[in-house]
């Protein structure tokens, strides 16, 4: 009886594609319900699967890319002629700028965990340090009316978007150490130094207006408090003096009260502060469902400002229409379950917390500009991820998509599906080496002649 019942807790483990395939087969003869049930059945075991938030991130992101270098060819040529430029100006930029990520990408989801870890602190004091001279007058180059740039002559650099790298590495890393040492259940050591130090880059963002910067920040900083186990009260706390900082910061500067006057507006108003994101709406509303065709958007055309950049979203609608904006949600939707799985799988506690934060990063992200793009929020002037033109916000997301690779192939059930793959792939090779070539004597030796009837 004991070997019977460790056959049968066994089995389904052992079997999983078998038994899928027969449970299927019995699915599929009850008719159209048990079809469905079938694909249910089919798709929560390909999402079980160990590799999927591997593949998921790989995939998301690659479509993302290529879906995005294609929308900033077609929308960025307009604002390139008027500007003197060649047409392709900006494309080629962001062709650039996306093969560079890729080789940050790559590097990092090649490098072992540890690696990260080490370089925290290097990346939070290059942050730090680039955004003090981003602060000094004379250095620091001003665009669209924020200081957030250093120029060095053939390139530009805004060091606001690799700060939130430098908080996701040294964050994880300094929760993880407080929780081998079992000190993250005093208040004390739970807030500093992280509360603390996100303080300190968020007043060197916003002495440069950066305020969309700093709401993705504040984001990833409640993530990682919420991951750690923070009570409830320290949430509405922190909530209260987050909500009264930012009201503060909206009323005291003239443009973001009125950016909060846009939030739903259907028609024009006298002063035009509302012109972008009227605009916007417009662009989804000449794309209706299929959209007028890639390069044949109106918007573009001088009525949608920034196109190329914040607005993309609203230039993919026109183009695009209605399916291309769900299939760039989607897409997103894949990338954020696949970085939420592989916070939850892992038992590295600086996987997790990395993560949780970079996830929340990307789909926060992600989410004020779709917001801002759709007239559900104010605009904030965010680039959306691994889409949008913008070299520095291209390098820092292709960078967090990189690292989310390499924790998800640190996952348990990863190593093992991987470890596999490789030694299939290493006894497929050696079969080659081994078994003799066909030979090609008989089919080059000519056929007889055909008899006649």
């Amino acid at each position: 009886m004991a070997g019977q019942s460790k056959a049968d807790t066994t089995a389904p483990s052992s079997s999983g594609p078998a038994l899928i395939s027969a449970t299927s087969t019995v699915f599929k003869a009850q008719g159209a319900v048990g079809r469905l049930r079938a694909l249910r059945e089919r798709l929560r075991y390909t999402l079980s699967r160990p590799l999927t938030p591997y593949y998921l991130l790989l995939g998301s992101a690659s479509l993302l890319l290529v879906l995005g270098l294609v929308m900033v060819f077609s929308s960025s040529n307009i604002t390139a002629i008027r500007d003197g430029l060649p047409g392709q100006f900006f494309f080629r930029k962001q062709l650039v700028a996306v093969v560079l990520g890729s080789a940050l990408l790559v590097a990092a989801a090649r490098v072992p965990v540890a690696v990260h870890r080490v370089l925290a602190y290097p990346v939070l004091l290059g942050s730090i340090g680039a955004m003090v001279l981003v602060a000094i007058p004379g250095i620091g180059m001003k665009v669209n009316g924020n200081r957030n740039w250093l120029n060095f002559g053939f390139f530009q650099v805004q060091p606001s978007e690799f700060a939130k790298l430098a908080l996701l590495l040294w964050a994880a890393d300094l929760l993880a150490r407080k929780q081998k040492a079992g000190t993250l259940t005093q208040w004390k050591h739970l807030l500093v130094p992280l509360v603390p130090g996100a303080l300190v880059l968020l007043m060197l963002i916003m002495l440069g207006g950066d305020m969309g910067t700093s709401m993705i920040l504040v984001a990833m900083v409640f993530a990682l408090l919420w991951m750690v186990g923070a009570p409830l009260r320290l949430f509405v706390a922190t909530l209260g003096i987050a909500v009264v900082a930012c009201t503060a910061l909206i009323i005291t500067v003239p443009h973001r009260l009125d950016r909060l006057s846009c939030i739903g507006i259907t028609k024009p108003v006298a002063n035009h502060d509302c012109f972008q994101a009227l605009h916007g709406l417009y662009a989804f509303g000449l794309g209706g469902t299929f959209g007028t065709g890639l390069g044949a958007g109106y918007e573009k055309w001088g009525q949608l400002p920034e196109a190329h950049t914040d607005f993309i979203f609203a230039a993919t609608g026109e183009e695009l229409g209605l399916v291309g904006t769900l299939s760039v949600i989607g897409l997103f939707a894949a990338l954020g379950y696949a970085g939420i799985r592989v916070a939850i799988g892992t038992k590295d506690s600086f996987v997790r917390y990395a993560a949780g934060a970079a996830t929340t990063w990307i789909m926060a992200q992600a989410m004020i500009n779709l917001g801002s793009a759709l007239g559900l929020l104010p605009i904030a002037g965010v680039p959306l991820p691994l889409f949008s033109y913008g070299g520095s916000a291209m390098l820092s997301a292709m960078t967090a998509i990189g690292m989310l690779l390499c924790f998800a192939r640190s996952l348990p059930g990863a190593k093992a599906a991987l470890a596999a793959r490789s030694s299939k792939s290493r006894f497929r090779t050696g079969l080659r080496r081994v078994l003799p070539r066909r030979r090609t004597t008989a089919r080059s030796a000519p056929r007889p002649p055909r008899r006649e009837r």
